[in-house]
């Protein structure tokens, strides 16, 4: 399991957990505030009919019919309300008003009048100078059908002379609880999708920089190029940690390679240097200092002159092959006529096309513009041209061509000559590989065909070699 799926795991529970604690704690408590919000008003309500009802009662008139009628429109009220969503069609308060006794006297539903609710509590504690209040059930086990009732005193004085109770039904009050709850059920849904949303993003971000540094290490590790540059890592620590990463690359990179390089150049100087050592060695015998051998002389000076020059195109070989392995990146890539290109090279190559009588054919396409580093992409042209001319027949045609293909721009050069063996494909481009040269049977430096694939890769390219029926093709395409 990878580690941000685990983080996003740990962070899932969590955000689950949280919001199912807090969600089932404001659910609880929206009934409870609800009717603590009604009580109050209920307590409101109370007092201000007791301070109404004191007179009448005092005149004992509050068995008038007057008053009798008017509880009577109130509880027949349709107020044809909406409040906050939820329609009200009828008064939901039942009130009614006993003596000093407990007897009801007046009831807005008609149907205690006359009874004694002296021990309900609440008339009882508001006959004893307490705040009485009482929740009582229309049928027994049904919370649904619960109702509240405050009572407050009607007083003459610090005398209490009578009760008026206001009621109101739980149930009136429920569609506000429920669409409270409902609204309230939704925001927090929605929130806590949100909050998996963003896990998932942070969880799906993290993921995607730490596959970064892996990719980046694993492709370190293979040996391939491999570079962050720090646009692509948008955290300042697994920033620091890239850069961290790049220099001790480089820094492995720069000792393994110069161990590499150095016990690889020790390994190629030792023919040539022998061959210079042993020429020396000759010409300093005394059989070459009588007359008459200045033909082995000249033919041993000759061998020294060759195998120089063989050492110098090694050591410049091994440096722009170290150089370009090292690169990363283009330094300075900028757009590139590669028609133009092949064309300067070939006539650097005049001398020698005349010498050898090869005849140089083109097909170019218009505007066959490349975007890369102008010195590496005419070093790498350069040595296939070179291969091409070493194993083209005196007398033989070289055929250059620059195409456009699925999008991509490509450049082949066609020698005739005899094919690559099945055996050589494998090796090509592997260092100090080469093949015999048919007109002097050498081989070269072997570092030919191996610069010029990292220049093809560091452009993003690929190089292609292959057999045709007149000899063979070298092609280079190119991102266009």
């Amino acid at each position: 399991m990878s580690l941000s799926l685990r983080i996003f795991i740990i962070y899932m529970l969590f955000v689950a957990l949280c919001s199912y604690f807090v969600l089932r704690t404001v659910m609880e408590e929206i009934r409870p505030g609800v009717r603590q919000s009604t009580e109050e008003t209920l307590v409101d309500t109370a007092n201000l009919l007791a301070e109404f009802l004191r007179k009448p009662m005092l005149d004992n008139k509050i068995n008038n019919a007057f008053y009798a009628d008017i509880f009577h429109a109130y509880g027949q009220r349709t107020p044809n309300a909406s409040i906050w969503g939820v329609n009200k069609f009828a008064v939901n308060h039942r009130i009614y008003v006993t003596d000093k006794k407990g007897i009801v006297l007046l009831d807005s539903q008609d149907i205690a009048v006359g009874q004694d609710y002296s021990r309900w509590n609440d008339v009882y504690l508001t006959l004893q100078g307490k705040y009485g209040a009482r929740s009582s059930h229309e049928v027994i086990g049904d919370e649904s059908s619960s109702i509240m009732y405050v009572a407050a005193p009607i007083k003459n004085g610090e005398e209490i002379i009578g009760v008026v109770s206001v009621a109101k039904p739980n149930r009136s009050v429920q569609p506000f609880i429920d669409r409270t709850q409902r609204r309230l059920g939704i925001l927090g849904g929605g929130l806590i999708l949100l909050g998996l949303l963003s896990g998932a993003i942070f969880s799906w971000w993290l993921s995607r920089e730490l596959h970064k540094l892996r990719e980046y290490a694993v492709n370190v590790s293979q040996g391939q190029r491999a570079i962050i540059p720090d646009s692509k890592i948008a955290s300042g620590e697994l920033r620091q940690l890239a850069q961290a990463l790049e220099s001790m690359r480089k820094e492995l990179d720069g000792k393994a390679y110069i161990e590499r390089y150095i016990q690889t150049l020790a390994h190629e100087l030792k023919s040539p240097l022998a061959g210079i050592r042993a020429a020396t060695e000759l010409l300093q015998s005394p059989l070459l200092q009588a007359p008459g051998s200045e033909t082995q002389r000249q033919r041993f000076i000759e061998n020294i002159d060759s195998e120089s020059l063989r050492l110098q195109q090694l050591i410049e070989r091994l440096l722009n092959l170290a150089l370009v392995e090292q690169q990363q990146t283009l330094h300075d890539p900028k757009p590139i006529n590669l028609n133009h290109l092949m064309d300067e090279l070939l006539d650097n190559q005049t001398a020698r096309l005349s010498r050898q009588k090869i005849q140089v054919q083109k097909d170019y396409i218009t505007n066959a513009i490349a975007h890369g580093e102008l010195f590496l992409l005419r070093q790498a042209i350069n040595n296939l041209l070179d291969n091409a001319l070493d194993f083209t027949p005196e007398g033989g045609i070289i055929f250059l061509r620059t195409s456009l293909e699925n999008s991509r721009l490509a450049i082949s050069i066609t020698n005739q000559g005899d094919p690559i063996p099945e055996f050589a494909f494998a090796r090509l481009t592997e260092r100090f590989f080469s093949l015999p040269r048919p007109a002097t049977g050498k081989k070269s430096t072997g570092l030919g065909l191996s610069f010029v694939q990292e220049v093809v890769v560091l452009h993003g390219g690929n190089l292609e070699l292959c057999n045709t029926d007149e000899g063979v093709i070298a092609s280079v395409s190119f991102p266009r």
